[in-house]
């Protein structure tokens, strides 16, 4: 699903809502609302208003890392976004080149092949591509890979050396398994890490401005490479009050790895969890009068992972390939509450699948008509039933 308008440069939010002004807090976006093809203008405090006693919240605890470190290739700087880390040590990573204003761009060549790639996925057809993509993933997780495939390495910050061994899809050379030596990644992100951030942005924020209020810290270290952005806005007075009024929360876990910026690219295997607890929450709200709403696009990819076919959400923990269309549908969720994408985003599909085609269409036109702003930073959209 590709939309059919174009989001004005200046719409994007170039900072945190906090920082546009004095007196401002993380609630202070702008919240879009559509009920169906029916379109209202909100701020997202007043969202306690807009749900009811007995609503459910599926929110994602994934902290965020400090995925953006420093290393050069021979004498050629780049950065390394550090996505995902692989049953076998391994992580998922992207090299990157600096832009010169502190944030970065794709490697040159990368993101012409990774869209032929695309093209050539579309001339063999789903079913041919899907064998060899899942062939390749379970190479990518069983360490299998071979020199034909070897990419440069990569002297990070601190001595470590980072090695390129093989594409972890077939998709493209955009993201690698890599084996880090001489060092421990969680070392190197806390020491010399930053959050990942792109051209739209104005400049560098401290991680705090990345975490959620709903982060938790993983035993592990593991964690998002980008933030888990709709639950951005909310804030402890905001919890408080949605939970007095009724308001029920169910958390799960989903680390996203790095988005596709340039070449927009369906989402790659992810880790998740569903606790028992929360698939609890999330069968008896639909049981009864409740809606169960998803805080975000990992929210529903997890959920969604942890639900049978009998619309059944039961515990679950693991990797998830699943990637939510229109034609397969959404089993549980009801409502979704998430940011502004871009009119290619694949994430476009999954919103179709919650709220159908003319409501999403209905509510971009009434965004770039308000001047909504998108990304992380900007408002939030809210598609309820």
């Amino acid at each position: 699903m590709a939309l059919a308008l174009r989001v004005p440069e200046e719409l994007s939010a170039r900072v945190p809502a906090e920082q546009r002004g004095p007196g401002l807090d993380r609630d202070g976006v702008r919240l879009l609302v559509s009920h169906g093809t029916e379109v209202s203008h909100h701020v997202f405090g007043e969202l306690p208003g807009l749900l009811r006693a007995g609503d459910l919240l599926v929110v994602n605890t994934s902290p965020t890392l400090a995925a953006a470190v420093d290393g050069r290739v021979g004498h050629a700087r780049v950065v390394v976004h550090f996505s995902t880390r692989g049953d076998d040590g391994r992580w998922a990573v992207e090299l990157r080149e600096p832009d010169g204003r502190g944030t970065t761009r794709a490697r040159a060549g990368v993101e012409g092949r990774t869209r032929a790639r695309a093209e050539v996925r579309e001339v063999a057809g789903p079913e041919e591509e899907g064998h060899a993509e899942r062939g390749r993933r379970r190479a990518g997780r069983s360490g299998a890979g071979g020199p034909a495939g070897a990419g440069p390495e990569v002297l990070l910050p601190g001595g470590g050396r980072l090695v390129l061994e093989e594409p972890v899809s077939a998709r493209g050379e955009r993201l690698w398994w890599a084996r880090v030596s001489g060092a421990e990644v969680p070392v190197v992100l806390r020491e010399h890490g930053r959050a990942i951030r792109y051209s739209y942005t104005e400049r560098d924020q401290p991680l705090s401005a990345y975490q959620t209020v709903f982060a938790l810290p993983s035993a592990d270290g593991a964690g998002s490479a980008e933030m888990p952005s709709a639950a951005r806005p909310f804030t402890a007075r905001l919890v408080a009050e949605l939970v007095s009024r009724g308001v029920q929360f169910a958390p799960v876990t989903l680390h996203t790895g790095v988005a596709s910026a340039e070449a927009h690219e369906p989402p790659y295997p992810e880790r998740f969890s569903v606790p028992a607890a929360s698939a609890r929450l999330i069968n008896a709200a639909g049981a009864g009068d409740g809606r169960v709403i998803a805080v975000g696009t990992t929210a529903v990819r997890a959920v969604e992972s942890a639900a049978g076919a009998d619309g059944v959400v039961r515990a679950a923990a693991g990797w998830t390939e699943l990637v939510v269309t229109p034609e397969r549908g959404v089993r549980v969720v009801d409502g979704l509450l998430t940011g502004l994408h871009e009119p290619e985003a694949s994430h476009l599909l999954m919103l179709e699948a919650v709220a159908g085609r003319a409501a999403i269409d209905r509510g971009y036109e009434a965004a770039v008509r308000g001047r909504y702003l998108w990304h992380e930073f900007g408002d939030v959209h809210l598609l309820l039933p």
